[in-house]
């Protein structure tokens, strides 16, 4: 009941985090705009006290004139033209730090208006660079993999792969008018339900740091790992996939950064639970993760159920 308590106060805490990371781009611009139109309004109050310090300005300015040209305080040395350009210098620099700070509450508002906006510019450059990147590798990987099938098998299986069907034969009876039955072969198009592998799948082998050259202490491993990606979900609400990467000690990569799962217990937008794929007999290469789960191999390739682009489907 405890734990229940504290994953619920913990995935709203980090729900309400990454609903303003999501916002952010916007939350910046509206920021922005509201903080230009308040320093120009600012500035614009400001200036009418400028008059006031130019006028104070230029009274002191002709008592310091009228004090340098008195020939009796010059003759005496009470006053000299030295000390009238000390008393100008001062004056000049004094009404110069007034209007600094008459205008520095409107100059700061608006710096950092702009740099909130160029900051929201930024983020949505590097999300739609990252939407780019996702998009371009998986359409890279598909036309690379249906040049290969083409090249090789031909247009034929091309079409039977790409649509998840295959051309099987079956033999079909008719009755004529006589009563008479003829059987004949037909070719007829069958869809099956074995799934191909996602573009976010990754070898667990050499090239992961956490990989051991032990095939049991690699599923061990990879089960631990499965269950701290679903208590990390369940208790922030979403999860990258790069997450996932990189407690697998493998390389994150730009898509990463975009999907990975989203858990809602009331309106689940997937599986509500991260699977590696470890135990998925239905999809291909069942045989080699019978291997790895009985201890035969050291190595497999993990596919992740993961729920697509979490920056859209977060609620």
């Amino acid at each position: 009941m405890k734990s229940n308590l504290l994953n619920n106060v913990s995935r709203s805490f980090h729900q309400v985090g990454f609903q303003l990371k999501k916002h952010s781009p916007a939350i910046l611009v509206g920021a922005g705009i509201v903080g230009v139109v308040a320093s120009t309004i600012m500035a614009c109050k400001a200036t009418t006290k400028v008059n006031d310090i130019l006028e104070e300005t230029k009274d002191t300015v002709e008592k310091i004139h009228k004090c340098a040209e008195d020939e009796e305080l010059i003759a005496s040395g009470e006053y000299t033209v030295e000390d009238s350009k000390k008393d100008l210098a001062i004056t000049y620099t004094q009404t110069g730090l007034k209007l600094v700070k008459l205008y520095a509450p409107a100059v700061a508002l608006g710096t950092v208006s702009i740099v909130g906006i160029l900051a929201s510019h930024r983020i949505m450059t590097k999300r739609n660079a990252a939407l780019g990147a996702a998009y371009a590798a998986v359409d890279a990987g598909f036309k690379s993999y249906r040049k290969n099938v083409k090249e090789r098998f031909g247009d034929r299986v091309d079409y039977e792969l790409k649509h998840n069907i295959k051309a099987e034969k079956i033999e079909v009876v008719s009755v004529d008018e006589n009563g008479k039955e003829t059987k004949e072969t037909q070719t007829i198009d069958v869809m099956h339900d074995e799934f191909p592998h996602s573009p976010y799948a990754r070898f667990f082998d050499e090239t992961s740091t956490m990989w051991q050259r032990d095939a049991e202490y690699n599923l061990m491993f990879l089960r631990q790992q499965e269950a701290y990606a679903n208590q990390k979900l369940r208790s922030e609400g979403y999860l990258f996939l790069n997450d996932v990467y990189e407690s697998l000690g493998l390389k994150k990569t730009k898509e990463g950064q975009i999907v990975g799962w989203i858990y809602n217990e009331k309106n689940p937008v997937g599986d509500n639970f991260v699977d590696f794929g470890i135990y998925d007999i239905h999809r291909r290469g069942s045989e080699e993760r019978r291997y790895f789960v009985n201890g035969y191999e050291k190595s497999i390739l993990l596919d992740f159920n993961v729920d697509g682009n979490i920056w859209e489907l977060m609620p």
